[in-house]
């Protein structure tokens, strides 16, 4: 429930929190566990969060239909939001929707740029991120500034999450990250650490790689080699932490509160993460 917990420190940061901090968390947090649900049966997972996919356990379609049934609860629970509550939590959904479409169709797009890159992930992950945090915000009575600021946490930490995910799903362990990993690779998923890897190399090893991601039968230990020799892993490290730190410093612009070192604390527990 991070999303949600980032909705309430928000708002705790520039107000007080109410009854609809809890009501708009809870349709947060049931947009992304529909996400998930779509997402394993996309990528075949079989374990999330330490336990069996809906989808292992009662199949495909059962996923997508309770994942369809969440979203469906979603409407309802919207009915009697503010306007501008309901654009952002729509504007929020259709973002990251967009971003996992576009990253769909562009696997395997082995030419795929750093920023094109960023620009997906912004939307498929970072949009609800930053939707929660605006949203909190909104919600205390902050003001355009104080709420532009959340905004750009929300971005920023959503950014430098996604990078730093990606890159557990190569170098992580699935007894800690509680999910099957290695679906990127394994779904022609361009990541930041094989985008540094394709345009680092010269051009015979780039079409060896190239090689070894298109085959089916890719040895996944030689990829992480040359991900570790070309420094491709660290680049990755290094730009999830900038983005971090770049959620953090736009926090600058608040005033201290508790609520506003616990944003900063969740921060510095995804820094952590990033460093693997």
């Amino acid at each position: 429930m991070l999303r949600p917990g980032l909705l309430l420190l928000s708002g705790g940061s520039v107000g007080k929190l109410t009854d609809r901090h809890i009501q708009v968390g809870a349709i947060i947090e049931m947009i992304h566990n529909a996400t998930l649900l779509h997402d394993d049966v996309i990528d075949n997972g079989l374990q999330r969060r330490g336990g069996a996919t809906v989808n292992s356990l009662y199949g495909n379609e059962s996923a997508v239909l309770l994942g369809d049934f969440l979203l469906s609860k979603v409407f309802r629970m919207c009915v009697d939001l503010q306007p501008e509550v309901i654009e952002i939590i729509a504007s929020a959904a259709v973002q990251t929707c967009e971003g996992e479409l576009r990253q769909t169709i562009r696997k395997r797009e082995w030419q795929l740029s750093e920023a094109e890159y960023i620009d997906i992930i912004a939307d498929k992950s970072a949009s609800l991120f930053s939707g929660s945090c605006e949203l909190g915000g909104l919600l205390s009575g902050a003001d355009e500034s104080e709420i532009g600021l959340l905004r750009e946490f929300g971005l920023n930490f959503g950014i430098g999450f996604q990078i730093t995910d990606d890159l557990l799903d190569i170098v992580g362990d699935e007894s800690k990250t509680g999910k099957s990993l290695g679906s990127d690779v394994d779904k022609d998923k361009m990541t930041l650490a094989v985008i540094h890897l394709l345009r680092t190399v010269d051009k015979n090893e780039r079409d060896v790689i190239k090689d070894r991601l298109s085959n089916s039968s890719r040895n996944k230990e030689i990829l992480l080699s040359m991900l570790n020799r070309f420094g491709s892993l660290d680049y990755a490290r290094n730009q999830a932490l900038e983005f971090i730190d770049k959620a953090c410093r736009s926090l600058s612009g608040l005033k201290q509160s508790e609520a506003k070192t616990a944003l900063l604390d969740v921060a510095e527990f995804i820094a952590d993460k990033a460093g693997c």
